[in-house]
């Protein structure tokens, strides 16, 4: 797989809490989306780690496609 896998045309509205790390999917292929569980084993892909600075609601890409991964830039919209 050389692209990720579009997991939603639509961000992810998640609470995160100030301080803790979320491992954002950027496979695509993950059951738990946004978040890994593991699918990238044996392809190029790697989780992205978000660190919250402060608690309340992110919109982490669904596309798999923003630029500013792993929160939503609009990307789908154009897909």
């Amino acid at each position: 797989m050389s692209s990720p896998k579009c997991a939603q045309k639509a961000p992810y509205p998640i609470e995160v809490e100030a301080g803790k790390s979320y491992w954002w999917c950027a496979c695509g292929e993950s059951k738990k989306q946004p978040f890994c569980d593991g699918s990238h084993k044996g392809t190029a892909f790697v989780p992205t780690e978000y660190k919250a600075e402060k608690t309340g609601q992110v919109w982490f890409c669904g596309c798999k496609a923003a630029v500013s991964a792993p929160l939503c830039d609009g990307t789908h919209k154009t897909l």
